[in-house]
């Protein structure tokens, strides 16, 4: 499933387990109360960290589960549900007032990939792991928020081609100069390592964590929008 700890102003919401981190309904209301500790706990300079146990970061929704339902319909149903549980997850986490760095160390497919593109800043192992958008390939179509976060987070065009529409699967170096992901390592644990190095430099900046989730909205107007999330201006500053 996944844990939360807290070390410092640093935390760490890992998914735990040498399985492929299925976002199962159970794992995601735990993703979703997790992130709503963190925010609770929140104080300027806190850091998010998000990182996973084994292979896999994630493989996506639980299909599986859906397709163990007693029939095509209910397994649609299910499919269905795992989306619209894990939109309020996707909203949490880009209205979190703090940064948030994805640490990934390993595959991260589908709803998996979303999850890691969802962070502020996006590191991954460059000697193992792909990161794919399995849909096109396996025969489904894209929930809205999934494509909204794609066109806002991923700048080019061809790069947003090859992901959703070809299937692509891309190594670390090849994400890192298509623009999607901001550096690659030679080892889980340097991923982890590094991830800590940039959250460590974050939070000596004690940024007003309301500040910078409003910054964030603002940024992403699209994904923001089919999200519900809807913008406000803070004014923080002693100055003013």
């Amino acid at each position: 499933m996944c844990t939360l700890e807290k070390r410092g102003n640093l935390f760490f919401l890992t998914l735990t387990g040498d399985d492929d981190h299925r976002l199962s309904p159970t794992l995601i209301d735990s993703l979703i109360t997790a992130l709503s500790q963190v925010k609770s706990q929140a104080v300027c300079g806190s850091v998010l960290i998000t990182t996973a146990h084994g292979r896999f970061f994630s493989n996506g929704f639980d299909l599986g589960w859906a397709q163990a339902a007693s029939s095509s319909s209910a397994a649609r149903d299910r499919l269905h549900y795992m989306v619209d549980s894990f939109k309020p997850f996707v909203a949490a986490l880009l209205s979190l007032p703090m940064p948030t760095i994805a640490a990934v160390p390993g595959h991260a497919a589908a709803a998996g990939f979303v999850l890691a593109l969802g962070h502020d800043y996006f590191l991954m192992r460059r000697d193992r792991g792909v990161l794919y958008m399995s849909e096109v390939d396996i025969g489904l179509t894209f929930p809205d928020y999934f494509t909204a976060l794609m066109r806002s987070k991923i700048g080019s065009v061809s790069a947003r081609r090859d992901i959703l529409l070809a299937g692509a699967k891309i190594k670390g170096d090849e994400a890192v100069r298509m623009g999607i992901v901001d550096s690659a390592y030679d080892s889980a644990e340097s991923v982890v390592e590094a991830a800590v190095r940039l959250g460590e430099r974050l939070a000596e900046k004690k940024w007003n964590g309301e500040v910078y989730a409003e910054i964030r909205k603002s940024l992403y107007p699209e994904p923001c929008g089919v999200l519900g999330l809807v913008p406000k201006t803070v004014i923080a500053s002693s100055k003013l």
